[in-house]
């Protein structure tokens, strides 16, 4: 395996943009990059996943892949509240929070964007970094939603921790959503 792949494969990270390989490779030359990765995508060496984003092997992690399209982006939403058991609802998609909203597929992989201000996306309060990805934790994910949807129906709330949604709520700047979370906290905390 040449120093190219090396580099490559050593990293636990996944997902590339073309951009984070050229700097994995000190490579300076745009013309040699594309190159060397077209070269690695026709041998069957890395995946082209859409313009500019590659993966190492078919194994690769969908939700570094979902935060890397749209940037700044974090997983949130429904994806995070069925997982923690506060929706009960399966979804085939996978929802992250970004600067726009958009449906869109890779591969096999549905992906929905929806769009959160850019002072709630780049606050780091209530996310937890993945390594090369950041998760909303179920507190920020229920915010998150709450936020878009103030109406959305909740199936398990017994899970949420009220005291952190209270800290978390101010990164919105927005009373109606700290009217809606204390609606909720006070029909729902026991």
């Amino acid at each position: 395996m040449d120093s190219f792949l090396t580099v490559i494969y050593g990293s636990k990270q996944t997902v590339f943009t073309s951009m984070e390989i050229a700097l994995l490779i000190s490579e300076k030359s745009m013309d040699n990059l594309k190159s060397k990765l077209s070269y690695y995508v026709k041998t069957g060496k890395l995946i082209r996943l859409r313009r500019g984003l590659f993966a190492k092997n078919g194994s690769y992690n969908k939700n570094e892949l979902a935060v890397r399209i749209y940037t700044p982006a974090y997983v949130s939403f429904e994806t995070v509240l069925a997982r923690e058991g506060v929706i009960f609802q399966y979804y085939e998609s996978l929802f992250v929070a970004s600067y726009l909203t958009r449906d869109i597929s890779v591969r096999e992989n549905k992906i929905t964007y929806r769009k959160l201000k850019h002072e709630v996306l780049t606050n780091r309060k209530g996310l937890i970094d993945r390594g090369y990805y950041f998760e909303a934790t179920k507190e920020r994910a229920f915010l998150d939603r709450l936020y878009l949807f103030p109406d959305y129906f909740f199936d398990n709330l017994r899970g949420i921790d009220w005291r952190i949604c209270n800290e978390i709520v101010p990164i919105y700047k927005s009373e109606k959503l700290r009217k809606t979370l204390e609606r909720y906290e006070k029909e729902y905390a026991h």
